[in-house]
């Protein structure tokens, strides 16, 4: 038997048993539960697991002979027929569900970052603080009508607000940025 770290002198059967002496010695109750009754008692131990983690109780229709009902909705349909039901094998629900419970000692990562629990006030309060703070004002030609009150933004009708000037034929000072295309994989 090889055993390391702080347990590699337990490899040594002199310190084992004398190790696993009072163990020996004391009166052990062993609590155990008859095993599962069917796929209806496994379905109803895991049920008490799925609170949060891959799909809400009230989305479940149906558990029969046929498998495991539950509603979805369709995103590449628009209306009343985007919400759809399924019924998929009991064992092909499982597999799907056990797709999305993380290993012991993991977090979802939606609970980090700036919308944390611990931290969300703060950071909100810190981000509305520094929306609030103005940039430096633009240098501006004052007799430029455009300048001055800006034009209507041609989607919302708001004002739009001059980032840069520059002269026909030339290229502005900096590069646009390129648009974050966020991915919502929840």
């Amino acid at each position: 038997m090889a055993l390391f770290g702080d347990h590699a002198a337990l490899a040594d059967g002199g310190v084992f048993a004398a190790a696993m002496a009072p163990l020996r010695r004391a009166e052990w109750v062993v609590y155990a539960k008859p095993p599962f009754d069917g796929p209806k008692s496994v379905l109803a131990y895991l049920s008490r697991y799925t609170h949060r983690v891959a799909i809400s109780a009230s989305r479940l229709v149906s558990f029969d002979e046929r498998g495991v009902t539950f509603r979805y909705k369709d995103y590449r349909l628009d209306g009343p027929d985007r919400r759809k039901a399924m019924t998929l094998a009991t064992s092909e629900f499982m597999r799907r569900f056990l797709i999305h419970v993380l290993p012991t000692g993991f977090h979802r990562i939606r609970h980090y970052g700036l919308f944390a629990n611990t931290n969300r006030a703060a950071n909100l309060a810190r981000a509305r603080a520094l929306l609030e703070k103005t940039s430096a004002p633009l240098i501006t030609d004052d007799n430029d009508p455009i300048a001055q009150d800006g034009f209507p933004c041609p989607c919302c009708g708001g004002r739009m607000q001059l980032i840069e000037v520059f002269v026909r034929g030339t290229y502005p000072r900096s590069a646009p940025r390129p648009a974050l295309i966020g991915i919502d994989s929840s």
